[in-house]
């Protein structure tokens, strides 16, 4: 069965927005990519291309930040960085390097679209808290694990970008390994 016009659009959207960016990303795109009537977009979100961002941004949050969870509660710190860095690695590479992180795209196309910016703003800080709880439950001071917590996430955000512009998955594999050092390095039970 295929998909509802709303889904579509949404799915749409955040693969518009990994690969062009917010600014980037009109509605005649938008409709065409989705397969959707026009009217459609504006039935299903009313507020037009400000709304559908913001919607599309927060579901694909909640894809990375499941991810994230899911990984977290089952894994170490290590491993937890090793295996976000392997999703991201995949799907960069099965784009053919032309597309990231739609949560940095919305970020950074914030101008464009106050909402999908404030929904990625959120995204970024669940994602830290979420690490945060995992680096505490180790052992590590809250505000060292906020710190940390926050460097992964920027690093990781920030790889992603490089191996996108570079077409090449090093500096994912160069920031994998810089942070699993630096996580054990924090971590008073890594046995070191």
């Amino acid at each position: 069965m295929p998909a509802a016009p709303r889904d579509r659009l949404i799915t749409s959207t955040i693969e518009l927005i990994r690969r062009r960016g917010v600014a980037g990303t009109g509605v005649a795109d938008l409709v065409e990519h989705s397969g959707a009537a026009r009217r459609s977009l504006y039935q299903c979100f009313p507020g037009g291309k400000a709304e559908l961002m913001a919607v599309a941004v927060g579901r694909a949050a909640d894809r990375i930040g499941g991810l994230i969870r899911q990984v977290s509660a089952q894994t170490t710190p290590e491993e937890a960085v090793r295996a976000y860095i392997a999703y991201w690695t995949q799907l960069i590479t099965e784009g053919g390097f032309q597309a990231g992180c739609p949560i940095a795209a919305a970020a950074y196309g914030g101008h464009d679209a106050p909402a999908a910016r404030a929904t990625a703003g959120r995204a970024f800080t669940a994602w830290s808290d979420l690490l945060v709880t995992q680096l505490t439950a180790r052992g590590l001071a809250t505000a060292a694990a906020r710190a940390l917590a926050t460097t992964i996430i920027a690093a990781v955000e920030g790889a992603i970008l490089v191996a996108v512009a570079t077409e090449s998955t090093e500096p994912l594999t160069q920031v994998g390994d810089q942070l699993v050092t630096l996580i054990r390095s924090q971590l008073p039970d890594t046995g070191k």
